[in-house]
C-alpha cells in the first residue's frame, strides 16, 4: 500500500481533537491500523489504537496542531514555481516532509535548550515528558524520510532529494552542536562572527535551502536554476535567523526568547554584530554581564543595553541582506512573474519578527 496524498488522508479521532493541517492529516494517514501494519509488521495489530495514540501519535499531533508561520511550506511552493513556472502541481508530500523535519528539530531543540514554551504553548517535553518528546522528535525525522520515499516523483528525482535530506540533517546536527557548545562567554571577540555564521548556515540556512531545493528540483529545472533557487533558500534562511535573533531583543512579546538565548550563551547575531562594532573593552564588559546572567543574575539590563546598541544596526544589516538576496535572484533568473511572490515572502518575514 503506497502512502496517500495528504489531501486525501482520512479524517479520524486524532485530528478531530486539533486544528487540521496538511502536516497533521499526513501524520494521521500513518496512524491507521493498515498503515501501522505496513510500516511495522503484523505485530503492530496486537496493540490497540488507544495505546499507539498515547505512545507516539498524540504527542506529534499535539505539536503539529500549534500554528506556525508556514514559511517552509511557502518556500517549497515558491521553489516549484521558480523551477517550473506553474502556479499549481507541486506534490503535497514535499511540504509535509519539510514541516515534519522542522517540527522534529524544534522538539529536540526545546529539550536541549530547556525551553518552556513553543508557539504559545508548553513545549512538548513540558506537556508530555522528556522521554516521549525526544522519541517523537526523532520519529518525525524518520517519518519524513518514509513519506519522501513514497512521493509521486520520478525515481531519480526522489533519490536525489533523499540524499539531500540526509546531507541536510547532518549539517543541521553539526550546527546544533555549535549552538550548544560554543557559548559566547567562552569565545574570543574575533571568533564570534565565524561561529554565528556557521551555526546559522548549518541550521536555519540548510533547512530553508532544502525547502527551496525540494520545490525546484521536483519541478525538473535545469542545474543552473536548481543552484540559484537553492542558494536563495539558504540566504533567506540566514535572514530568517537574523530576524529571529533581533526580534528577541526589540520585541517586548519575544523577550523570553532573548533571555533564553542569554542563559544558554547561544551565539546569536546580536553578539556577532556586537563583536564587529564594539571596542574590546565594551565587548569584554558585556561578556562579563552575560556570565552573570548565566549564573542567575537578572537579564533585563543586558537585554536593554544590547537593544540600545544593536537595534538599528541589526535592522540595517537585515535589510541589506534581504535586499541583496532578492537582487541576486532577480539578476540570475531575470524579472519573472514569480519574483513578486519571493519579494512578498521576504516582506512577510520582516514584519512577523520585528
Amino acid at each position: 500500500m503506497s502512502m496517500p496524498m495528504f489531501i486525501a488522508a482520512p479524517t479520524g479521532a486524532l485530528s478531530e481533537r486539533y486544528e487540521r493541517s496538511p502536516a497533521l492529516a499526513a501524520l494521521e494517514a500513518l496512524s491507521t491500523p493498515e498503515a501501522l501494519r505496513e510500516l511495522l509488521g503484523d505485530e503492530a495489530s496486537g496493540v490497540s489504537a488507544r495505546i499507539w495514540a498515547t505512545a507516539i501519535h498524540e504527542p506529534a499531533c499535539s505539536f503539529l496542531s500549534a500554528p506556525g508561520k508556514g514559511f517552509r511550506t511557502a518556500l517549497v511552493e515558491l521553489g516549484w514555481r521558480l523551477g517550473a513556472g506553474a502556479a499549481e502541481g507541486c506534490p503535497g508530500e514535499l511540504a509535509v516532509v519539510l514541516e515534519w523535519l522542522h517540527a522534529g528539530s524544534l522538539i529536540v531543540d526545546d529539550i536541549e535548550d530547556g525551553s518552556l514554551t513553543r508557539r504559545g504553548r508548553p513545549a512538548l517535553h513540558v506537556s508530555h515528558g522528556l522521554p516521549r518528546a525526544l522519541n517523537t522528535g526523532n520519529a518525525l525525522y524518520f517519518q519524513a524520510q518514509h513519506l519522501l520515499a513514497r512521493a509521486p516523483l520520478p525515481r531519480e528525482v526522489r533519490t536525489a532529494l533523499q540524499d539531500e535530506l540526509v546531507a541536510t540533517m547532518v549539517r543541521c546536527h553539526h550546527g546544533q552542536a555549535l549552538d550548544i557548545a560554543a557559548t559566547v562567554d567562552a569565545l574570543a571577540q574575533g571568533e564570534v562572527t565565524g561561529v554565528v555564521r556557521a551555526t546559522t548556515a548549518l541550521k536555519t540556512g540548510a533547512l530553508t535551502r532544502l525547502a527551496a531545493l525540494f520545490g525546484v528540483r521536483a519541478a525538473g529545472a535545469d542545474s543552473f536554476r536548481v543552484e540559484v533557487v537553492s542558494r536563495f533558500g539558504q540566504r533567506l534562511g540566514e535572514g530568517l535567523q537574523m530576524l529571529d535573533d533581533l526580534g528577541g531583543l526589540v520585541s517586548p512579546r519575544r523577550q523570553a526568547k532573548a533571555l533564553e538565548d542569554l542563559v544558554g550563551g547561544h551565539p546569536t547575531w546580536a553578539w556577532a554584530w556586537l563583536a564587529e562594532t564594539a571596542d574590546p573593552f565594551t565587548f569584554t564588559r558585556l561578556q562579563s554581564h552575560l556570565r552573570a546572567v548565566r549564573g542567575g543574575a537578572d537579564g533585563a539590563p543586558l537585554i536593554a543595553e544590547l537593544r540600545e546598541r544593536l537595534g538599528d544596526v541589526g535592522r540595517a544589516r537585515i535589510s541589506a541582506h534581504c535586499d541583496r538576496t532578492l537582487a541576486d535572484l532577480r539578476r540570475e533568473l531575470g524579472d519573472t512573474p514569480h519574483l513578486a511572490a519571493a519579494e512578498a515572502e521576504l516582506e512577510r518575514l520582516r514584519s512577523s519578527y520585528v
